[in-house]
């Protein structure tokens, strides 16, 4: 990436992508190396391999350049709102091409009548003139670890906290016709997030409140597009819970409005529990997955955002005023049987306030002795750490 125009360097990459390494691409061809047609079956005349990295036989197609530390709003084909206007990215460009962070706005949920009202269904694309420069953005501040980040914002728009594959969705007593395709844009974002970044050695993910379950439940997806980093996660305010505390009925309602098990990996049996639960043991399978990429979950002890969002699932998803008092004890209980390995870790806090890494908590917040920026930045390293009041 050059100092003045923040391009992405030499759009060729390296590899980096997901499978750059030629074995989904035709036959041996895409090596990630930048040379078309240089692999064991190609001629070189007809380029049988792109030469971008992700192995998907299309060329480079990286986001627009623009000056370093500016943030622009990219438009991006096939990415819709729930309300079928178009979404897209923002992004802030850095003077290096090696760190990246990705972040997931917040912004509530779309499942029934009532949730649906405070929840964003387009884009406000002027948020990103000037743009967003406080909390883990600033990039003047020393103490910030990601100061030096390339920066990626997903602003939310799609109502499915960003895990959704259905464009034609009906919410029950709320609105008709919705596109919850939260995790497609996910995957349409990340093609072209490859390319202008081939050289990416270090990737940051992270979101708040509806972002934050978007970041964990995407997890999967973002690791297997940067396969050479260990991608380091966290998860603000966007907490899963063992079926005993997050209603399977509930659960079953995410599945059905949003389609949340074509989003969901296969290959993890646990997470489709007959009676709808099962969603936490995506965090489990992520830990087995990636056990080498630290893993962080940030909370208060009585969120009063996410409480009423769970409190939905009281009397058997029949409550008429959502309600859920034992949000500390699932806390905790998350912490102590899910998030078990020592690549995982969390920062809980008494109170109910709720979200923290966009604003001045991320340089202020402290428990136990410890801040909540120096706790992310022993993330970065590696070094997970549980604290708590």
């Amino acid at each position: 990436m050059e100092d003045e125009t923040g391009t992405a360097g030499d759009t060729g990459g390296d590899g980096d992508g997901d499978t750059g390494d030629g074995d989904t691409g035709d036959g041996d061809t895409g090596d990630g190396d930048g040379d078309p047609g240089d692999g064991d079956t190609g001629d070189g005349d007809t380029g049988d391999g792109d030469g971008d990295g992700d192995g998907d036989g299309d060329p480079a197609n990286p986001l627009p350049e623009a000056p370093v530390g500016e943030w622009q709003y990219v438009e991006i084909d096939g990415m819709y709102c729930r309300d079928g206007s178009p979404a897209g990215v923002g992004v802030r460009y850095s003077n290096n091409t090696d760190l990246l962070a990705i972040y997931m706005e917040g912004g509530g949920a779309c499942f029934n009548g009532i949730s649906c009202l405070a929840n964003p269904s387009s884009i406000n694309a002027n948020a990103f003139d000037p743009g967003p420069y406080e909390g883990l953005f600033d990039n003047e501040n020393p103490d910030n670890p990601l100061m030096d980040h390339n920066f990626i914002y997903f602003p939310y728009c799609t109502g499915d906290v960003f895990f959704g594959s259905q464009p034609n969705g009906n919410v029950p007593g709320g609105p008709q016709d919705q596109q919850f395709v939260g995790h497609d844009n996910v995957v349409l974002a990340l093609e072209r997030i490859v390319d202008t970044f081939p050289d990416t050695a270090d990737v940051f993910l992270t979101g708040e409140s509806g972002g934050g379950f978007g970041a964990a439940s995407n997890y999967d997806t973002f690791a297997s597009f940067f396969p050479n980093n260990d991608v380091t996660l966290v998860d603000d305010s966007g907490p899963l819970f063992r079926d005993q505390y997050l209603a399977p009925c509930l659960q079953q309602q995410f599945r059905d409005v949003w389609n949340v098990d074509a989003s969901l990996p296969q290959d993890c049996p646990e997470c489709f529990g007959e009676d709808g639960g099962g969603l936490v043991n995506y965090l489990s399978y992520v830990q087995q997955k990636y056990p080498n990429a630290a893993k962080g979950l940030i909370s208060s002890h009585d969120d009063s955002t996410i409480s009423t969002f769970f409190g939905f699932g009281a009397n058997d998803c029949m409550a008429v005023f959502p309600s859920f008092p034992d949000f500390e004890e699932a806390l905790y209980d998350l912490r102590d049987n899910v998030l078990v390995g020592p690549e995982f870790g969390t920062f809980y806090k008494t109170g109910n306030s709720h979200t923290y890494i966009s604003g001045s908590d991320y340089y202020n917040l402290t428990v136990d002795g410890v801040l909540l920026v120096d706790w992310v930045a022993d993330l970065i390293a590696g070094d997970a750490a549980h604290v708590a009041p």
